[in-house]
């Protein structure tokens, strides 16, 4: 192969490049207006902090204090409050919750500390998140007290015009793909990652064309915290290492940065970043819209059957019920796979207590079922009667079950006869669409 077949075409990734940039910048007087809103609550929020004697600070954090927001419909702050050492762990989420209390539009989120938020208008929302001052990073006692040394070492070290408009880039890209957000249903790629990825390979084009050489576990230790790989896979907890890339936390040597990513994700991203340095293009960074109608027809034309299905949960909005949905569209892909061929499939999450999956699947025809013994005659017999066609092989009895029904028929009936482990899965609501 030439050398020139290897080089991408860097003009036209530069062309490309340059045209996202223009729309993922976030417009000024968006920006305005939330450093306005911002500024205003922040005013009275230490006012308020002040008045009832509550040891704690407030800093900005996320995309916001480290100049790589991105141009979204909805636009999220996270402020931290951090709590003196004094106060207890489980203490800190109720003296937030006390401090918030003449404000209005406050919702809380649970989670491993319970934080909460406020909406400011219909697409500006600030995310109020309790956390501990710590000295050293070994006495945290939560991921998020290590918010601060994040945001510290990013402005600290991100000083390029350059770098952070790539960054911008980068989470742009990951956004379109679907692969932008540690959440457990996207186990994807945080904005935290992202930066310090763009940051370590110099720009989003050297970033993704290093993911797709990418073949082995790789650990990254952008500050040498260790000597070699086996070292800092010894030296991080197991229970983080199931990631394809180890990215050493520069600010905390035994966390892994990446942790929350999937082989799943990470291939959707490398394929991504492979068809993007092939073939250089704005789509790259648009998010491809599924179009139901046309896989429908296509279905038809092939004559598989096609569904729509809407699942609910009673569970929080957000990672928990994302999670939920996501673990129930696998199980139920799983139940599918026992009597149809799926030849395409998809799960959208639509951000609160539903989500829907759509299967395009041709039926096997019939299925074979593994029995008991033949010298277990008494479940023999039982087998036989409750299954019309059966045979022996290999001292089993065996029955063939004709798959004589509809998918839909399938779901409907699963349902049915499955009610308490939909509760279990905490699935409160299910049907075809």
């Amino acid at each position: 192969m030439s050398k020139k077949s290897k080089t991408p075409p860097q003009k036209k990734i530069n062309s490309v490049l340059k045209e996202v940039l223009k729309k993922v910048e976030p417009a000024k007087e968006d920006i305005k207006l939330i450093e306005n809103s911002l500024k205003d609550f922040l005013e009275r929020f230490k006012k308020r902090l002040k008045s009832l004697k509550i040891d704690a600070e407030v800093f900005v954090g996320g995309s916001f204090a480290k100049n790589t927001v991105i141009k979204k419909d909805n636009y999220d702050v996270d402020v931290f409050v951090r709590f003196n050492k004094k106060y207890d762990d489980k203490e800190i989420s109720s003296l937030l919750a006390k401090a918030l209390g003449r404000f209005k539009n406050i919702s809380k989120v649970h989670g491993s500390r319970d934080y909460f938020r406020l909406k400011i208008s219909p697409t500006f929302f600030i995310e109020l998140i309790p956390v501990k001052k710590i000295k050293t990073l070994k006495e945290a006692e939560n991921i998020t007290d290590l918010s601060y040394s994040h945001v510290k070492y990013i402005n600290k070290k991100v000083k390029s015009k350059k770098v952070l408009e790539d960054i911008r880039i980068a989470k742009a890209f990951c956004y379109a793909n679907k692969c932008y957000g540690a959440e457990s249903y996207i186990q994807g790629f945080s904005g935290y990652a992202l930066e310090l990825l763009v940051y370590y390979y110099g720009s989003f084009t050297k970033f993704a064309s290093a993911v797709t050489k990418i073949t082995d576990k790789t650990v990254i230790d952008i500050e040498k915290h260790f000597r070699n790989k086996q070292i800092a896979l010894m030296d991080i907890n197991t229970a983080k290492l199931d990631s394809p890339i180890i990215l050493v936390d520069p600010t905390y040597k035994h966390r892994n940065a990446l942790a929350a990513l999937s082989d799943e994700t990470f291939e959707k991203f490398k394929l991504a970043c492979k068809k993007f340095l092939k073939n250089p293009s704005i789509k790259s960074f648009e998010i491809e819209k599924i179009d139901l109608e046309k896989i429908k027809a296509d279905a038809r034309k092939k004559k598989y059957e096609f569904i729509l299905i809407e699942s609910k949960t009673d569970k929080q909005a957000g990672d928990v019920a994302g999670s939920k949905l996501l673990k129930f569209y696998r199980h139920l892909n799983y139940e599918i796979e026992d009597f149809f061929h799926v030849k395409n499939k998809g799960f959208n999450y639509n951000g609160e207590k539903s989500a829907r999956y759509f299967f395009v699947v041709k039926d096997k025809g019939e299925i074979i079922r593994a029995g008991p013994y033949l010298k277990d005659k008494k479940h023999v017999e039982k087998f036989k009667k409750k299954h019309k066609k059966t045979f022996h092989d290999k001292g089993r009895v065996h029955a063939i079950k004709k798959v004589d029904f509809t998918l839909k028929d399938f779901v409907n009936t699963w349902k049915k006869n499955n009610r308490k482990k939909l509760r279990e899965m905490n699935i409160s609501g299910l049907k075809v669409v």
